[in-house]
């Protein structure tokens, strides 16, 4: 029997947008605000509280200031619609380096990850076949399932299919190293002292045995990292949903069709995550994104570190020598420290908070030209009644069935979908047939919404920043963008649209301007081969230092880049504790 749906009143609340905050938000250990500490980081992200974790770790009094009224960044929790509490920005986990898991405690601070198994659901819009209901591809890690699954479509495809898992986990297996260790000091080793060309190769180890893991396929898997997803795949498959699901990990996040040469990387960056030791495996996690930050902030402050929210910085402060020397915050109030950490984006750190002044020239010009386009527009949805899909229909009970926990994918029927959705963005106009990841955190968390009614993540692309014509989203352009995802949805599951209780948009630009996305960017910058690793976030400043002494970037922005991993955090903290001992 269905549950009671909720109450008028809930659903007349939701409608009015009343936005709501996250229960049990951190707002810092401390009492006060002191003025003086060994390190400040700015923006309480998840990168920036690992960096603080560290940093306190390593016997430096550490400050973190917060613009938000809570910690967490683009991981956070919001009841956005009453009862209903969303992982507003992102949504799942796997990336996050499992040295952070242990190192830091996390299960003892609290945190719980929801694996899926299944973890992807590809369902077509076509007609009923002899009474039978559409067809749908199911994927799990039971790979003997999965291949059935896939032989619907083509047995040749299920046949290679392990054949490509085993050469994609070989390729993380290799490029897995990279993500913890700074990359080759360039500055350092052209322009430095003997100790320093000495300390600058150290970056050059994981390189080179990354290239000795890859041996005689090297070619291989350089293909993969710089050509278009579409050819690498056709070089594997023949079947267009298959094909298609794949790819959206290629994609996902970037403004990047299926044909864009290095769409490869992406989707590598996608599948060399973990959890709980399970290769490539991604989670919710219990309570949403939001618990994963507070048990990140636990952490910190129980090493001693102090959080707090609503602490805006204005700008960073040099010494007369042209050295970091702490912040000032919007209100006037100044914070000294010895070295400053930034866990905003490199935009904004350096031509915003930054005296320009102070900065190279062409320094100022390549982070101006960071790439940061985004096409994404994320929508929370509140409904009251699960998802019922044409090719998987809803148990009687209407409790949440196997597919329901996974990523579920919507316009991915074939390749030029895809590829047409990117097309309509290119010329400034939302995807007519946006490519849609559509995740159901509450199937696994029912603590997320009221009895009966779930919460819905709708990631959708593609969509401008700027539509064409130089045009500003409005309210009305934001709302029928959202109409025309939830007909799409209607297509798949008929009734959806009846069920919505109520549902929160965020175009690019509103990501940008809640969460300090820029572009709306999720990753602060593009995952292109251009902007990585000696490159990121420009060439000669990848080792998380800047030109200003004593000034890290922790964030997204720097190696390894984006996705809720925590790497750069840690790696920009091991590296600011190198230096301070030298002082």
């Amino acid at each position: 029997m269905m549950a009671a749906r909720p109450r008028r009143w809930l659903r007349a609340a939701a409608l009015l947008r009343i936005p709501g905050g996250c229960r049990g938000c951190h707002v810092g250990a401390a009492a006060s605000l002191k003025r003086e500490y060994d390190a400040v980081v700015i923006g309480a992200g998840h990168n920036g509280l690992v960096a603080a974790a560290y940093l306190q770790k390593g016997g430096l009094k550490t400050a973190v200031l917060e613009r938000r009224h809570l910690v967490g960044g683009a991981a956070v929790t919001e009841e956005i619609i009453p009862g209903f509490r969303f992982s507003r920005a992102s949504y799942l986990l796997s990336l996050l380096r499992p040295q952070i898991y242990s190192e830091l405690e996390l299960k003892r601070h609290g945190l719980k990850v929801l694996p899926r198994d299944p973890y992807s659901y590809t369902p077509l819009l076509e007609d009923a076949r002899a009474g039978k209901a559409p067809r749908s591809l199911l994927l799990g890690t039971n790979m003997a399932d999965t291949q059935s699954q896939i032989a619907q479509f083509s047995v040749k495809d299920a046949q290679a299919f392990p054949k490509y898992e085993a050469f994609m986990n070989r390729l993380v297996s290799a490029i897995d190293p990279l993500l913890d260790t700074c990359p080759l000091d360039v500055a350092g080793f052209s322009q430095g002292s003997l100790l320093q060309k000495f300390r600058a190769l150290r970056g050059l180890r994981a390189l080179i045995r990354a290239g000795f893991t890859l041996g005689k396929q090297l070619p291989q898997y350089y293909q993969v990292l710089t050509a278009p997803i579409s050819k690498i795949l056709d070089l594997w498959f023949e079947s267009e949903p298959l094909k298609a699901t794949l790819a959206t990990d290629a994609v996902i996040g970037a403004m990047a069709g299926p044909h864009t040469p290095g769409s490869g990387y992406v989707l590598l960056h996608h599948v060399m995550g973990e959890l709980e030791g399970r290769q490539g495996a991604w989670g919710y996690v219990a309570g949403g994104m939001g618990a994963l930050s507070q048990a990140l902030a636990n952490a910190a402050t129980a090493l001693g570190a102090e959080i707090f929210t609503k602490k805006a910085v204005a700008q960073i402060l040099l010494s007369s020598d042209g050295k970091a020397q702490g912040v000032c915050l919007q209100d006037g109030t100044e914070v000294k420290s010895r070295l400053v950490l930034s866990n905003a984006s490199p935009q904004l750190t350096f031509l915003e908070l930054t005296p320009q002044e102070q900065l190279p020239p062409e320094f100022v010009q390549r982070i101006s030209q960071f790439d940061s386009r985004s096409p994404v527009t994320k929508i929370n949805v509140a409904v009251d009644r699960l998802p019922d899909f044409r090719a998987a229909p809803n148990a009687r009970d209407g409790c949440p069935l196997p597919h329901h926990q996974c990523s579920i994918h919507l316009n991915c029927e074939d390749i030029q979908l895809l590829h047409q959705a990117f097309e309509d963005a290119c010329q400034g106009r939302p995807s007519s047939r946006p490519m849609i990841e559509l995740c159901i955190p509450s199937a696994l968390d029912p603590t997320l919404a009221p009895s009966g009614c779930h919460v819905v993540s709708l990631f959708t692309q593609y969509t401008p920043y700027t539509l064409a014509g130089g045009k500003q989203w409005d309210d009305r352009e934001r709302e029928d963008y959202a109409d025309r995802v939830f007909d799409c949805v209607e297509a798949y599951a008929p009734g959806f649209k009846a069920s919505v209780v109520g549902r929160d948009v965020l175009t690019p630009p509103d990501l940008e301007r809640i969460f300090g996305l820029p572009g709306g960017n999720i990753f602060h910058g593009a995952m292109s081969l251009d902007q990585l690793y000696f490159a990121r976030p420009v060439p000669s400043y990848s080792s998380y230092r800047s030109p200003v002494e004593g000034l890290y970037l922790c964030g997204s922005g720097a190696h390894p880049g984006g996705g809720v991993m925590g790497a750069a955090g840690r790696n920009a903290a091991r590296m600011a504790l190198e230096d301070f001992k030298k002082l």
